[in-house]
């Protein structure tokens, strides 16, 4: 049986806690606020690597695929603003 998938908010949290070890320190009292930053920081991370390969995807395609990259770069920075949205709004 494959294990859950976590999502960004467990990759959150386990971040934090590793950080603590790391740093043995305790982030009593503001661990929500760590781990909302560290969750915008993962998605922050995603989403600017999801602008660069898509920059890279039609850096590298043939003149008669560039309006077809286009297109696709165009989709994906529209759901990239949708998901920013979505996941703001669930703050």
């Amino acid at each position: 049986m494959s294990p859950t998938p976590k999502s960004l908010r467990d990759r959150a949290e386990d971040a934090k806690q590793k950080i603590q070890k790391i740093l043995d320190v305790s982030c009593a009292g503001h661990d929500e606020e760590v781990i909302k930053a560290i969750e915008q920081t993962i998605i922050d991370a995603l989403l600017e690597e999801r602008e660069r390969c898509a920059a890279i995807a039609y850096d590298h395609v043939c003149v008669e695929d560039r309006d077809r990259a286009h297109k696709v770069a165009d989709e994906i920075k529209r759901i990239r603003n949708a998901l920013a949205a979505n996941l703001g709004s669930l703050r």
